[in-house]
């Protein structure tokens, strides 16, 4: 199946979707050198394979093999971030280049709670580089085969039943803790209920993320960011976040509130500002003294 995706808007296919995988090995999402787009998705009907194209400065053409490929189809616009409203939006005067460069940046909304939300857990309180190797290795063991003529190695997110039934020693084995072991099978549980957060107005829907025991703030925008298409959604908590921003906006580094201070003019489109800030290599505060250490739980 093709969908031939037209916008009366500038597209940006790379920027818009670039957020949306987790490390530059993700067997969900996967950038060829012929520039092509690739990611896979389970949906309510089934798996899909996604092979995105850049078709022009605002067009893209989207083909998707699976079970899942017509309800999939059905949510191109959305995933290429064609409900994403720019309306009112006055960029900072410092990131005036940025935002030139990153004119068809979009948005994006998947519509899948669970496939956000899972690697989200995973790259709380660590290292990203730890987390992104604890989701490749998880799933290339649980994932099911990409549909299609996927490049290999691309894998579909397990279903809600297969994450809560991982055995603890895999979770070991990834690298994933027990407090996070545990957040990740909870949430998987209750999949059919964070699913439908989907549904329901910001707020409401970040607060049903919430309720779950180890979802907090910080996982909750993580998530809005790319299932809900949230462009005011601020991952408050994160460890180099209020550097960027207080650097890039100020010329300090800062803290959360800092940073929610340096924000609060651009709402309700704060991330869309976070994501000039932090997309093509935008200035971030010099770092000073060591490297944080990376803690390999695997050993205890």
């Amino acid at each position: 199946m093709t969908v031939r995706h037209e916008s009366a808007r500038p597209l940006d296919v790379a920027l818009t979707l670039g957020q949306l995988g987790h490390g530059p090995f993700d067997p969900a999402v996967r950038r060829t050198p012929d520039g092509v787009l690739w990611r896979t998705s389970l949906l309510a009907t089934g798996p899909v394979t996604q092979r995105i194209v850049q078709a022009g400065p605002r067009s893209a053409v989207v083909d998707l093999w699976g079970e899942g490929a017509r309800e999939a189809a059905d949510g191109v616009a959305a995933l290429l971030g064609e409900d994403d409203d720019a309306a009112g939006f006055t960029y900072p005067a410092v990131l005036r280049d940025a935002a030139l460069r990153a004119a068809g940046m979009r948005m994006p909304r998947t519509g899948r709670v669970l496939e956000s939300l899972v690697p989200a857990i995973f790259e709380q309180r660590v290292q990203s580089v730890t987390a992104h190797r604890a989701w490749r290795w998880l799933l290339t063991r649980y994932g099911s085969p990409a549909p299609g003529p996927a490049p290999d190695g691309m894998r579909v997110v397990p279903t809600p039943q297969q994450w809560a039934a991982i055995p603890s020693w895999d979770w070991h084995r990834a690298g994933i803790d027990a407090g996070r072991a545990r957040t990740a099978v909870a949430c998987a549980r209750l999949a059919g209920r964070l699913e439908e957060a989907a549904l329901l107005a910001g707020p409401a829907a970040r607060a049903r993320l919430e309720a779950v025991r180890g979802v907090g703030v910080w996982t909750s925008a993580e998530v809005a960011q790319r299932a809900f298409g949230d462009a005011d959604a601020v991952s408050v908590g994160d460890f180099n976040l209020p550097g960027a921003v207080g650097w890039t906006l100020a010329g300090e580094r800062t803290d959360d509130a800092g940073m929610l201070a340096l924000l609060a003019p651009y709402a309700p489109h704060r991330h869309r500002v976070v994501r000039l800030i932090t997309t093509r290599g935008h200035a971030s505060a010099p770092r000073r003294g060591p490297r944080t250490r990376l803690v390999d739980h695997r050993r205890y």
